[in-house]
Order: C-alpha cells, then structure tokens, then sequence
C-alpha cells in the first residue's frame, strides 16, 4: 500500500507498507478494504522502493480508513503526544 503523498509523485522512490490478510490484530496495523477483501497494513514494515516496482492502484481507501492509517503512522513513528 503506498503511504506517500501525491505531492511527492516526481520522486524515484515511493513509501509503501506491505499488507496481510493473516496478520494479528495491532494498534498499529489497521483493517482496510482491498478490492473485496479484508487485510491489514503493516505500518511497522514501511520502506521506501523504486516506483518501478509498483504497480497501478486497485483502489482507494475511505476516509475513515484513511484515519486509521494516519493515527498508525502517528504511532509507528512517535508523533502521539
């Protein structure tokens, strides 16, 4: 899933977080939908990778799943006061 914002699009690398369907239950790993199926962003496993290894998008995320990812980067990366 890429996590980075558009503005950064001209860049040769994007930041992403991989995602499972099988992993535990965490604060830091929220619940979104990809294409029909349940699965969990791995927050805690983002990296940066060359944007050729990225495919086309299979979709988008609602807003409210939006929220969960941002408050699980706030986590991961310490900006919870």
């Amino acid at each position: 899933m890429v996590l980075q914002s558009d503005v950064l699009a001209p860049l040769s690398t994007v930041l992403v977080a991989p995602t499972s369907q099988s992993a535990l239950a965490a604060t830091f790993r929220p619940q979104v939908t990809i294409g029909s199926q349940l699965t969990r962003v791995l927050i805690e496993q983002m990296a940066a990778v060359d944007v050729r290894r990225t495919s086309e998008a299979v979709g988008r995320l609602s807003v409210e799943e939006m929220w969960a990812v941002d408050d699980a980067l706030s986590l991961v990366v310490g900006l919870h006061f």
